[in-house]
């Protein structure tokens, strides 16, 4: 059975920094959810990070698959990933189980 884990990036670099890679993020991104693994994403507001809600069979799939992140690789944030056990799910929002 699949879990879910949140990403939090935090960036570590001013926002000059993000937006020269954010192409590249985004592909990695659409590349994940085309996979079947990145079920959601945005920006925190204010622009100092981010959410990916990821859906993989364990938390070493999802650490393996987030280190792939331009960002991370770059060193242009901080990752934390947390797991989540959703008990319910608004109509709609079913990819993510509950």
């Amino acid at each position: 059975m699949a879990s879910i884990f949140i990403a939090s990036l935090t960036y570590t670099v001013p926002i000059a920094r993000i937006d020269a890679v954010l192409e590249a993020h985004l592909a990695w991104l659409k590349a994940g959810h085309a996979a079947g693994h990145f079920i959601a994403w945005g920006p925190r507001e204010p622009r100092d990070g981010g959410l990916i809600f990821v859906k993989t069979a364990s938390r070493a799939e999802a650490e393996a698959l987030l280190a792939s992140d331009p960002f991370i690789t770059e060193g242009l944030a901080d990752l934390t990933i947390t797991e989540w056990i959703p008990r319910y799910a608004f109509p709609g929002l079913e990819a993510f189980g509950g």
